[in-house]
């Protein structure tokens, strides 16, 4: 007995060496190529933070209209997203069915209408058997679901993470990113993961965006169940800058900006740093129904240049004296953009020196403010302003 134990083991291990001498003479995985899309950060609109299901066709279509009236688009902001609840279920070959009601036109005429505009098209769905809203999830359906969408002008998908159970992130999102790619439409793929599995860590390849964290909400900071204030989605954002660029972007959530919620100081301070985070601008707020001041803010083309500085590089805290901060990123040609923070109750006077941000302390510099849209004095060494509660000084740094 001894000796046919001995005979099955000595088989066993010489069947285990032959595995591994043919796995280790197979090629390596071919590396995943990126996609080509999002060489800067997507600008856009999505229906979620104002509207979340109380969304139909009459309410895209005029999202579309105020877009493209109200100067965003030629400020850059391209595409108008449908979020969650579009959906019903599926018919009997599986296909995805359209809410008949809320989008008697249906989607592609949809898509046709918002392409009229010289605007792109987004939807939602969900690499779970649900989504978030309750509505039929993605799983089991991705290469359906990406021809589909598709045939229907498509140009850009969040994908959420409800409902996902004991599915692998990396896997699932991969899944729908080779059946996105499969249609032969460029679609730009936007993982809403949460930043539960680090998708910074595997993603670069697989989407164009991948969230950070939980959800935002319309507030200066703090936590509620699970979401976050601004400030608090910022603090996370700290160590992820090198995993960031074109094609591949960090997400800190979309934009509250016009909400009601946060002063206007804050939603300011809000759009600064998602522009020197190199984050998506994708604004949340009704369109139809924007204030003077809400408009002011996301139409600020020298706040929304830094975003989209084809360097791509993504800003990162510098310096820290309690809740006075400074925040800054390098640009294309060499230029700094800096944000001078203060988290406080109170007035602050912030400085930063120049060896912070990366140049000799003897250089002079030009400096721009980016809110105010005017020059300040050339500076040596050093760059100093008072910062009022919860807001920001803006600035660009070039060289003389």
């Amino acid at each position: 007995m001894k000796k046919i134990l001995i005979a099955g083991l000595a088989l066993l291990y010489a069947f285990a060496a032959q595995i591994s001498a043919i796995q280790a003479a197979e090629p390596p995985e071919p590396a995943r190529q990126p996609n080509g899309l999002a060489l800067t950060p997507p600008m856009g609109w999505n229906s979620w933070n104002k509207f979340g299901c109380n969304i139909n066709e009459k309410v895209i279509r005029h999202m579309a209209d105020a877009m493209a009236e109200s100067g965003m688009k030629d400020a850059g902001y391209q595409y108008v997203v449908i979020d969650d609840c579009w959906q019903t279920g599926r018919d009997a070959s599986g296909n995805i069915i359209v809410d008949a009601e809320r989008f008697p036109a249906g989607m592609k005429a949809l898509g046709d209408y918002i392409h009229a505009k010289g605007l792109k098209f987004g939807i939602y769905s969900d690499a779970g058997r649900l989504t978030c809203g309750k509505r039929p999830g993605g799983y089991g359906h991705e290469y359906q679901d990406a021809r589909k969408y598709a045939e229907w002008g498509v140009d850009y998908l969040k994908y959420d993470w409800c409902s996902t159970y004991t599915q692998d992130a990396k896997s699932s999102y991969t899944v729908m990113s080779d059946a996105l790619r499969a249609t032969g439409r460029p679609i730009v793929f936007s993982l809403c993961e949460w930043g539960l599995s680090k998708p910074w860590l595997w993603a670069a390849n697989v989407g164009n965006l991948w969230r950070t964290t939980e959800d935002i909400y319309d507030h200066w900071q703090g936590v509620h169940d699970y979401e976050h204030g601004v400030l608090d989605i910022l603090d996370l954002q700290v160590g992820l800058e090198n995993f960031s660029g074109p094609g591949h972007w960090n997400d800190p959530d979309m934009l509250e900006v016009g909400n009601g919620k946060m002063t206007f100081e804050e939603y300011k301070s809000h759009f600064s740093l998602w522009a020197l985070l190199a984050a998506p601008l994708i604004a949340g707020n009704d369109l139809s129904d924007m204030s003077a001041e809400t408009k002011s803010i996301l139409i600020n083309r020298e706040v929304i240049a830094i975003d989209q500085d084809s360097l791509g590089v993504q800003g990162r805290r510098v310096q820290k004296d309690g809740d006075l901060e400074v925040w800054a990123r390098p640009l294309a040609g060499g230029g700094r953009a800096v944000i001078l923070l203060n988290r406080s109750e109170k007035p602050g006077r912030i400085s930063v020196g120049w060896e912070a941000l990366g140049y000799p302390s003897s250089l002079k510099l030009k400096v721009r403010d980016l809110w105010s849209h005017k020059d300040q004095p050339a500076a040596s060494g050093s760059f100093a302003a008072d910062v009022v509660p919860h807001g920001v000084v803006m600035i660009r740094l070039a060289s003389e």
